[in-house]
């Protein structure tokens, strides 16, 4: 025991040694440069749990056939690559601003009614991306290398989407990160319409609409906006009877304004004059204008009649023109 100078024998303090444990796995980032795995779950192909053989139908629809649409394994033939009257959108984000956590569109994708892929590019970013976002937008840094402007994208998109319906889920968040509208009559919301009719949750995710009413799973890992544009697709041709109920068919594209021209042009004079002359919503003295009655005479016999009229006037008195007789 050590002695201290002048006192009495240090006592030797006892520590807690750790007990010995069998070496652990380096679970540290360091040990996966991408990061660490995704769980087991997302690994898995989720096209190896697809029946994709199934005689089952829904709807008038091949369930079988709708499966192979979204996940892109159908053959097309020549007009089934053409637009058609149906088109199917999703968008794709990235992170830009601080912490990455203000939102840029990314890609978008458009298929037709067959899920023929219409469209498909990146956009280029005019801010730093900080996230890319990758396990959810599946979008890299090498992808912007074939990006396009963003003003290039979204006349591409107006002029695609002109005078067709565009389908898609919560559609709206999708024309607004693309700054343009569409007319209402022409849009199909999966989102809105499955809650409309009570398929399921008032604002069902796409993922969870897709589970239930085709049997797959979609979002496993990272998105394809490809493959999320088939699925709503897929989900509208399901139940595309029954939603277009509500509403009105629209005309062939490009005939709208023409047909509206030519019914106008046929409308007799009968239908625009209404009772008590004039024109609807315009002052009756256009009247005059646009509708004449028919002349009996000549102008050379109106003439001839109206010459000296005023020899005419109150001829059975003597009294000379221009005076009164009281």
């Amino acid at each position: 025991m050590p002695l201290r100078d002048g006192g009495p024998p240090l006592k030797r303090r006892k520590f807690d040694r750790p007990q010995l444990s069998a070496p652990s796995q380096d679970t540290s980032t360091s040990a996966f440069p991408r990061g660490k795995p995704a769980p087991s779950t997302s690994t898995i192909d989720p096209e190896l749990a697809v029946d994709f053989t199934t005689q089952e139908t829904k709807n008038g629809e091949s369930l079988a056939t709708l499966r192979k649409m979204i996940f892109g394994r159908l053959e097309h033939t020549s007009s089934q690559t053409d637009p058609g009257k149906y088109l199917a959108i999703d968008c794709e984000m990235v992170g830009v601003g601080i912490d990455g956590e203000e939102s840029s569109l990314a890609r978008v994708s458009i298929v037709n009614y067959w899920g023929a892929v219409q469209m498909d590019e990146i956009v280029r970013q005019k801010e730093r991306v900080v996230d890319y976002r990758t396990q959810w937008s599946g979008i890299r840094p090498s992808d912007m290398v074939k990006a396009k402007p963003f003003e290039e994208v979204q006349k591409s998109v107006a002029a695609l989407t002109k005078d067709r319906i565009l389908v898609g889920h919560a559609v709206h968040n999708d024309l607004k990160v693309l700054l343009l509208s569409h007319p209402g009559p022409c849009i199909r919301d999966t989102q809105h319409l499955a809650g409309k009719h009570k398929l399921t949750a008032k604002r069902p995710a796409l993922r969870n609409l897709v589970k239930q009413e085709l049997g797959v799973v979609i979002q496993g890992g990272e998105h394809s906006s490809v493959t999320d544009a088939r699925a709503t697709m897929a989900v509208f041709r399901l139940h595309r009877k029954e939603w277009e109920k509500g509403f009105r068919p629209l005309p062939p594209p490009g005939a709208g304004a023409s047909k509206k021209r030519k019914h106008l042009e046929s409308d007799t004079l009968d239908e625009l004059t209404p009772a008590g002359g004039g024109r609807k919503g315009v002052s009756s003295g256009l009247s005059t204008i646009v509708k004449r009655t028919p002349q009996t005479k000549t102008k050379t016999a109106v003439k001839a009649t109206n010459s000296n009229w005023w020899t005419t006037l109150n001829t059975s008195s003597t009294t000379p023109k221009g005076s009164m007789k009281l």
